[in-house]
Order: structure tokens, then sequence, then C-alpha cells
């Protein structure tokens, strides 16, 4: 259930564009094209697939307060935390790298295509961000952060994806002059975003249940304050219905 919560979480809820807004330059520059949209979507996804959990091992074996002590004990209270920007950014550009010479050899059109937009996946915030938010987020096994890296990828790829396919029909649309470009295209992206806010309430279900649930464990073992405190709440509730009554 947690890798489930995880993933549609990661993909509709905390989208990287429509929630975080990380990635624009490449998600305007190259969303013109379904293909180029797809190529870019894709090798985010793998990007961030690979990068995320390599991060997290670092994080977790390396960066982190104490996380050396499998070293020995004189390495225990190591703290190599200020590293996460640069390990970050090195593992990150040695994946891009290696997509960047994947594409070029398998798909040639589709590396001309992409451009100078390929190696920036290097430099793109929302990769760094995905590993960011995993260190943040305190994610606690290999497997979650697998799931998230690969959810938050799908989500950039749908959101590059949607605007793409958007953009190649209002080619054909009467859209204002003042507009046409990149006006019309932030305000599709803004309408986008708000359609997917509305993906907020999805899974707030077992968090209702779980508060139900410590209700009932709390009254089914009420000690002698809460029988008084709940004496007191009942009586204080019957005098207010009274004073409505009498209003009404």
């Amino acid at each position: 259930m947690e890798h489930i919560e995880l993933f549609f979480k990661s993909i509709f809820i905390d989208n990287l564009i429509f929630a975080t807004f990380l990635g624009m330059c490449s998600y305007l520059a190259v969303s013109k094209k379904v293909t180029t949209a797809i190529g870019l979507g894709s090798a985010v996804i793998f990007v961030l697939a690979v990068t995320v959990p390599l991060n997290w091992l670092l994080d977790q074996y390396i960066l982190q307060e104490g996380a050396l002590a499998w070293l020995g004990p004189e390495f225990a209270e190591y703290d190599l935390s200020f590293l996460s920007f640069i390990l970050f950014i090195a593992t990150i550009a040695t994946m891009v790298q290696l997509v960047e010479i994947v594409v070029e050899k398998f798909s040639p059109a589709l590396y001309n295509s992409l451009g100078i937009f390929l190696p920036l996946i290097a430099v793109n915030c929302a990769i760094l961000g995905g590993s960011l938010f995993m260190q943040s987020r305190e994610i606690e096994t290999l497997g979650l952060a697998f799931n998230y890296g690969v959810s938050s990828g799908i989500g950039w790829f749908l959101a590059i994806l949607a605007i793409a396919a958007i953009r190649e029909k209002i080619k054909y649309s009467n859209v204002p002059p003042a507009l046409r470009g990149l006006g019309i295209t932030f305000i599709i992206t803004g309408l986008m975003a708000i359609g997917f806010m509305s993906f907020g309430g999805m899974l707030t279900g077992g968090d209702e249940e779980a508060k139900e649930v410590k209700t009932a464990v709390i009254e089914s073992n009420p000690s002698e304050d809460e029988i008084k405190m709940a004496k007191q709440v009942k009586k204080t509730k019957s005098i207010a219905d009274n004073n409505i009554k009498v209003i009404k």
C-alpha cells in the first residue's frame, strides 16, 4: 500500500511540473512536438529512476551524520551532509552522459531534435529536485526511493507530453496575437496545474480511517480525566442545544 500511495502521489499530487514548477526550461522548449517530448520525457524517467536510488545509497551510507559507522566506530561521528549537492550532481551528470551516448548511438534523429536540452538534463532542476525531495522526505528504503524516482519521472513525462499534444493542436486555433507562443503556453500550464491540484484529496481516506481507529482505541480505554472531560463536553452540548431550541 505504501508503494502504491507514493506512486500515485508523486505523479498526480506532487508532480514536479505542476506542483513545484521544476524543469520548466526544457518543459517549455522541447514541448513543441510530441515525438521530441516523448524522447526527453523517457530520458528523464530513466535518469530519475537511476539517480534517486543511487543518491539514496550515498545519503544513507556516506553523507548522513553517523552514516560511516559501518567503516568503524572511529567514523561514527562524521557528518558529510555538506557534500550532498556535489555528489548528487556528479551522479546525475554521469547518468545523463550515459543517456546522451545511448541516444546518439541508436537514435541520431532524436539526438539532433533534442539538441542542447539533452545534455542539459544534468543541470535540470527537476532531476536534482527529485534527489533532494527524496532526502528531505526521509524515504526509508531503497525500493521506495526507486519507486519515487520512477513515479516522479512519469509525472514529468505526462506533463510534457500533455503540453506538447496541446501545442501541436493549438497551432490551428485562433489564438489572440498577444498570447501566441509562450503566453498561451503559460496559461495552459496554469490551468493544467489547477486540474492536477484536484487530485490532492484522493489519498486522504487512509488518514481519516487511521484517526477513527485511534479515536476508537482511546474511547475503549478511557481514563478518569477523559471521562470527566467527556461528561463536560456532553453537558456543554446539551446546554447549547437547549439554547438553540429557545431561540427557535
